[in-house]
């Protein structure tokens, strides 16, 4: 045996193949889920490690994907990204007038995954999970624990139900959020709503472009490009979340064809002073997305450390009513009259409803 023959046995073996980029599933998969994992990562208060354990055991899931969690400052329990996502003890307390169905989505629910709140659209359920849940979440009695994307057969009894309602047209896909379901199967759920005649318009509403940005792949754009007209609705609420990773997501779709639009929510502490909006708003149009909604936080238990009083942005706000009533703009028109912690409003259909301030914290 020569030397040189004998030196090469002895080498370990190269891998010449090369190595697999990271996937959004991947990332997806490697989501903090328990208090040991996220508290190597941040410097937890006793609210946030108590909040944690309450959320993990019967609350509302924990789950943070590593790049939402990188925007995030480790030593600051006031970071707007960090109060968004981080459970807290508070979300124990249920303050006045809050809801486990804040919507009202129950009661306007006619088949099984399937709202109708107006008469001319509807909203798809297609799947419970998120890759983040944010804290003050309007599905928090649903999301994270009812069985993940909904097969063809579970959506059959919604779908059939468009097909017998020819006044509604535009379709709402939701959840959950429908981005975390794979592609080929996003496809096929879009697929079977398109397959109703009269639906014109789709939207799917995600947020994906803001805490999973790698979710928007160029083949995914292609795919949904196909469903044309379909609009992105997504939901960014502080400026700090337009990075140059969700800015990308975002200019990809309009690439694409596919116009994005974003709701905001007015989170105390979070984005609710006009500076922080402005950034926010002239960050998203320059992304290419249009500040669509600037939304009240609606009254869901537990969120009242998050909710800001009514007057906070009365000039600006449009509300999604409790009880499913609707979405009214706070106009002269719409506002009845006001009491102490309460504000009366008039939805389109003339119903009187009452808006209740969250409680002192």
């Amino acid at each position: 045996m020569t030397t040189e023959s004998h030196v090469a046995r002895r080498l370990p073996l190269i891998d010449a193949r090369p190595r697999r980029a990271p996937s959004w599933r991947d990332e997806a998969r490697a989501a903090i889920s328990s208090l040991e994992a996220l508290e190597a990562r941040l410097e937890l208060t006793d609210s946030e490690r108590e909040g944690t354990r309450a959320a993990i055991a019967a609350g509302l899931p924990l789950s943070i994907t590593p790049y939402y969690l990188s925007l995030i400052d480790p030593k600051d329990p006031e970071d707007p990204i960090r109060r968004q996502c981080v459970p807290r003890v508070e979300e124990l307390r249920e303050g006045d007038g809050e809801l486990r169905d804040p919507l009202g989505e129950e009661a306007y629910s006619p088949v099984p995954n399937l709202v109708q709140r107006y008469p001319d659209r509807a909203l798809l359920l297609v799947t419970d999970r998120c890759s983040v849940y944010c804290r003050f979440c309007t599905r928090a009695r649903m999301v994270g624990r009812d069985g993940g994307a909904r097969s063809e057969e579970r959506l059959r009894p919604a779908i059939d139900y468009l097909r017998d309602h020819p006044e509604v047209r535009e379709v709402i896909l939701s959840g959950g959020d429908p981005l975390v379901m794979s592609t080929p199967r996003l496809q096929r759920v879009l697929e079977l709503v398109k397959s109703v005649p009269h639906i014109e318009l789709l939207r799917v509403g995600t947020r994906a472009p803001v805490v999973l940005p790698s979710r928007i792949t160029p083949s995914l754009c292609r795919a949904l490009r196909s469903f044309a007209p379909l609009w992105v609705m997504t939901h960014f609420n502080h400026p700090r979340e337009l990075t140059a990773k969700s800015r990308a997501a975002c200019e990809r779709l309009a690439d694409h064809g596919i116009p994005v639009m974003n709701q905001s929510v007015l989170l105390r502490g979070i984005n609710d002073d006009a500076a922080t909006l402005d950034a926010l708003f002239r960050g998203l149009v320059r992304a290419r997305v249009r500040p669509y909604y600037l939304l009240q936080s609606d009254v869901m238990r537990g969120t009242s450390h998050l909710r800001t009083p009514l007057a906070t942005g009365l000039s600006k706000f449009v509300v999604d009513t409790p009880g499913g009533h609707g979405k009214v703009p706070l106009v002269p028109d719409s506002i009845v009259r006001r009491e102490a912690g309460r504000t009366w409003l008039r939805t389109w259909r003339g119903v009187e409803v009452a808006y209740p301030d969250p409680s002192e914290p």
